[in-house]
């Protein structure tokens, strides 16, 4: 019997691509890659990659229709995900409407299926960080936020649903094969960047007296443990529903820039400069995901600590200019 395959949307950008290159380490092959492959400069993320077909995101609803028996799970990590884009149209086009019809197609089909939610539904935090909290109590502070609010919110409603779905909130991700974010690259991805050509880092000053200069905080998390995360999904499909995917530990953009000084043998050069008008009322100053949930479906691996993961990407990626 044919072994059915996994679908990956989104699949040569950032985490969808080390998502594939981690399933081709764990022996699986059987991959069909879905994303907008006109997008020359995230082709690099699949050079050495085994899969079975490349789908043009154009074209993947015609194909789901032919092929819809051969697959085992959906993987949909797709979105626009540029925080600094306004146009509403974008983002329900990509991020609600597409999403709505892979779940219904996974619904009918009943194919499991993990989506890419993100922690910018929660805003400013008013409502705090459990994702017990219902989405219709958060504040998202740009569109991007909303479009993966407003997905979560129908996912929450719909009675007819896959035989089993996560959605995943992830936080501030970093890690290789981003080289193609442009200002969207983590901050750990600019602070090589800034170092290697100019000797020092730039950081975000403070526009808020409660939270000195570089002392915002984020919970960041390394590419690696998001992927372990949709691995212990995959195989083990605990209770359906929304799950954070943090490491639970806020920590200031200033100790992650000391981290990459460290890893890059570099001393510490730090610029602080004002946040760009156009995103200063939409800048989260605290993000820390409440991970109770997560462990007590039976995920127990420790998450990388700032150090261990800032450490791994710059040495093994960044320095020698390697993708995953």
């Amino acid at each position: 019997m044919q072994q059915k395959s996994i679908i990956i949307t989104g699949a040569a950008g950032f985490i969808g691509s080390c998502l594939t290159g981690f399933l081709n380490k764990e022996g699986h092959e059987n991959l069909i890659l879905v994303d907008d492959f006109s997008r020359k400069d995230k082709l690099k993320n699949l050079v050495g990659k085994k899969y079975l077909a490349q789908i043009d995101r154009k074209n993947f609803f015609s194909w789901l229709e032919k092929n819809g028996d051969s697959i085992a799970i959906i993987l949909h990590m797709g979105a626009r995900t540029d925080t600094t884009e306004f146009s509403w149209d974008i983002f329900k086009e990509l991020n609600l409407d597409f999403s709505q019809k892979v779940w219904e197609f996974c619904t009918h089909r009943e194919i499991p299926l993990i989506y890419a939610s993100s922690g910018a539904t929660y805003g400013n935090g008013e409502s705090g960080y459990s994702d017990d909290e219902l989405p219709e109590k958060l504040h998202p502070l740009n569109p991007y936020g909303k479009s993966k609010n407003e997905f979560d919110k129908w996912a929450l409603k719909q009675n007819e649903v896959p035989v089993f779905w996560a959605g995943l909130k992830f936080f501030n991700v970093y890690g290789p094969n981003e080289y193609h974010k442009s200002r969207m690259a983590s901050v750990v991805f600019h602070i090589f960047q800034q170092v290697n050509s100019t000797g020092k880092a730039k950081l975000f000053r403070s526009h808020r007296p409660d939270f000195a200069d570089g002392m915002q905080l984020r919970d960041f998390i390394y590419v690696k443990d998001i992927i372990s995360v949709i691995y212990f999904l995959m195989k083990n499909k605990p209770r359906s529903g929304i799950y954070n995917l943090g490491t639970g530990k806020a920590q200031s953009f200033l100790e992650l820039a000391k981290c990459a000084f460290k890893a890059m043998g570099k001393p510490e050069n730090i610029e602080f400069i004002d946040i760009p008008e156009d995103i200063r009322d939409k800048y989260q100053y605290f993000t820390e995901a409440d991970m109770k949930k997560l462990r007590q479906a039976g995920y127990q691996n420790p998450f990388q600590t700032l150090e261990q993961g800032v450490t791994d990407y710059v040495s093994n990626y960044l320095i020698p200019n390697k993708y995953y």
